[in-house]
């Protein structure tokens, strides 16, 4: 009998424990997804229209496309300013430029301890925040203490993209704290030297609207979408990683596309080819899979929404807002209006723009008009070989009314532009002229000159060298 009741017990004890291993306490389950891992990884200088998952037809892009079938997909995000250091610094702090001080490329947040950035959000709500690759926008490190992560290339203009997981992978898997990871690529970054560009026929490329079609655009953007070839392996690699590690199920990944190409009329301007972005977000259990939102969002809305979703409670202040509902898909509106800006120092001649945007209009004020637009890395005329240059000899020599107009369109720039986006996503027509618009173009002036007070903005004066902040640099 004592043999027996012994065996009783014991099974009994191995029962229980088999019970819990299959199934875990529904308790213990709810505690570990209320503070989900999160990782984001950001392309640099992506035309994020290109991806197929966002309608491209010169690339597959399977490792993006397959996030965005086991996702949310943003059709409506935006940089507020399409250069680098000034929008991972927006993402970073949930301010617009002209708040937290990096409102040119390369001029560096206020070093002010009233500015404080996604590390010390999360880390107060338990987060340890990492970051690897491409370091704009780390800097003060009293703003910005990230965990620096070895592992991805961090200088943008290197000819060469080696990168390694190893490092990454310890951060993720060392099970002290719940992690925040920033993977920033420099795909596809110029100067367009990593991937195979032969993988691409230079004559078959469906080139966008805005573009010149020119024999050197061709086959540069071969080069260009040999690193978004690049860029998606990249996203592959770390999708893989998570999944062999066993950390994918509690882990949301976030793709960033960044600001638009470093072609002419995309990056360093306030049309959508350079504005407009792409996100994608994934997180199994809470995110519906294969779903997509027209909602309006900046990149200032993301560190609130990471906050919202650590648990954390909002930061006043904040020029940006948590879109969790959209995330989740209780909602499909956010914003009213977009709002970006235009500062060209230390890229050009000094040139300032605003715009607004509602759903269906897009409000441009080029501040510095009538003065020539010139951006020294699109436009340099020592530049023989570039785009830029093989799009102005063509235009002044096909007699072809399209091409002169992009060329013209770049340089001559009008005061007020107007452009209806859900007709004419590469703003090519400017309805400014048209009176019907009148109303329209004054209700969006109204709206963003009120957002320009709120923000401090003086407009085209705030456009001029700034002693001692490092913003004589090119990018």
């Amino acid at each position: 009998m004592k043999y027996k009741s012994l065996l009783v017990l014991l099974l009994f004890f191995f029962t229980a424990l088999f019970i819990a291993a299959r199934f875990p306490s529904p308790v213990k389950q709810t505690q570990k997804l209320s503070q989900p891992n999160i990782i984001i990884i950001m392309a640099d200088d992506l035309d994020s229209r290109q991806l197929s998952c966002y309608g491209g037809k010169n690339i597959t892009t399977p490792n993006i496309d397959g996030l965005a079938a086991q996702g949310l997909k943003f059709n409506q995000i935006f940089a507020s300013e399409a250069m680098c250091v000034p929008i991972r610094a927006s993402l970073f702090t949930g301010l617009y430029p002209m708040r937290h001080g990096s409102f040119q490329n390369h001029k560096p947040v206020y070093d002010d301890k009233n500015i404080k950035s996604v590390c010390q959000y999360l880390g107060s709500n338990g987060y340890k925040v990492g970051l690897t690759g491409k370091n704009h926008s780390t800097t003060p490190r009293t703003v910005f203490p990230f965990q620096i992560i070895k592992g991805f290339e961090t200088n943008c203009l290197s000819t060469t993209d080696n990168y390694y997981l190893d490092s990454v992978k310890q951060f993720i898997t060392k099970k002290d704290k719940p992690y925040c990871l920033f993977v920033m690529s420099i795909n596809p970054h110029i100067p367009w030297s990593v991937g195979n560009p032969a993988e691409f026929n230079p004559d078959k490329l469906v080139l966008p609207p805005n573009w010149v079609d020119t024999k050197v655009g061709r086959n540069k953007f071969c080069k260009y979408l040999a690193e978004v070839r690049e860029l998606d392996n990249q996203v592959g690699d770390i999708l893989k990683m998570l999944k062999n590690t066993g950390q994918d199920q509690n882990t949301m990944v976030v793709f960033l596309g960044e600001q638009g190409p470093e072609f002419p009329g995309g990056k360093w301007t306030s049309w959508d080819y350079g504005q407009k972005s792409s996100m994608i977000a994934r997180l199994y259990g809470k995110i519906k899979p294969g779903t997509e939102t027209n909602a309006i969002v900046q990149y200032e809305d993301i560190t609130p929404t990471l906050i919202d979703i650590a648990g954390g409670k909002p930061v006043a202040g904040l020029d940006g807002h948590s879109f969790l509902p959209v995330l989740y898909g209780k909602s499909n509106q956010f914003r009213d209006y977009g709002y970006g800006i235009h500062n060209n120092i230390p890229e050009g001649t000094a040139y300032s723009i605003r715009s607004v945007r509602d759903t269906k209009y897009k409000l441009i004020l080029n501040l510095s008009a009538p003065e020539k637009y010139y951006n020294q890395p699109i436009m340099n005329p020592a530049h023989k070989n570039s785009i830029w240059a093989s799009w102005v000899r063509h235009a002044n020599t096909d007699n072809n009314p399209h091409d002169r107009f992009i060329v013209q369109r770049e340089v001559n720039r009008p005061g007020t532009e107007l452009y209806n986006m859900q007709a004419d996503p590469y703003e090519l027509q400017n309805l400014a002229g048209d009176t019907k618009y009148k109303s329209i173009i004054a209700a969006l002036t109204l709206k963003l000159k009120e957002w320009m007070k709120q923000q401090g903005d003086a407009g085209a004066v705030v456009d001029r060298h700034y002693p001692n902040t490092g913003n004589d640099k090119a990018d």
